[in-house]
């Protein structure tokens, strides 16, 4: 059970305690002005699996968007069991290429949405990005999860389990952040 629903029981611990790290303002959050917000940058360790997943979906649903990696090497595919989960959900990863954070080019008007409270609490610390709004994907999860779980090597069911919230937020997004549709 918890290996389907949050990866691993470290997942579940992670999740566990973003949510008072969310409620006592200690995600390292910046809050962004919806109306100022003109691109949602996806961020996670390796860009491979969540982040890649969520650029594709929110471009498919015409956001103007882009997604890195805070640790992984430019050019690298998508992970196989990724590309397999996407494409049960009707999305195709199979194009995708990796962004490395030092590769990364910030925009006016971007919005950075990571996995994971530690990496808000890296994109704090990176004087090139510590300006932009960032926030949790996971706030926009029903109900709210703000730690979705890598699901890199994990259980093929997690890996679609996390897409499939991955997805139904960044279809959230949508409303939330009208500027960020492409024209």
């Amino acid at each position: 059970m918890i290996r389907a629903r949050f990866g691993t029981l470290r997942g579940l611990v992670r999740l566990i305690l973003s949510y008072p790290q969310l409620a006592l303002g200690l995600s390292a959050s910046r809050a962004a002005e919806p109306a100022q917000v003109r691109r949602l940058v996806f961020v996670c360790q390796g860009n491979i699996c969540r982040s890649a997943f969520a650029d594709v979906v929110a471009r498919r649903a015409g956001l103007n968007t882009a997604s890195f990696g805070l640790s992984t090497t430019t050019g690298r595919a998508a992970h196989d069991p990724a590309i397999v989960a996407a494409h049960a959900l009707g999305h195709d990863l199979s194009q995708h290429r990796a962004i490395d954070l030092a590769d990364y080019v910030p925009q006016e008007g971007d919005l950075l949405l990571a996995m994971e409270v530690r990496q808000l609490h890296r994109l704090a610390a990176d004087p090139r990005l510590n300006h932009l709004p960032r926030q949790l994907l996971g706030r926009w999860t029903r109900p709210m999860l703000p730690h979705l779980h890598d699901p890199y090597g994990l259980d093929d069911r997690y890996m679609a389990t996390c897409l499939a919230r991955i997805e139904r937020a960044v279809m959230r997004l949508v409303s939330a952040f009208p500027g960020a549709r492409l024209s």
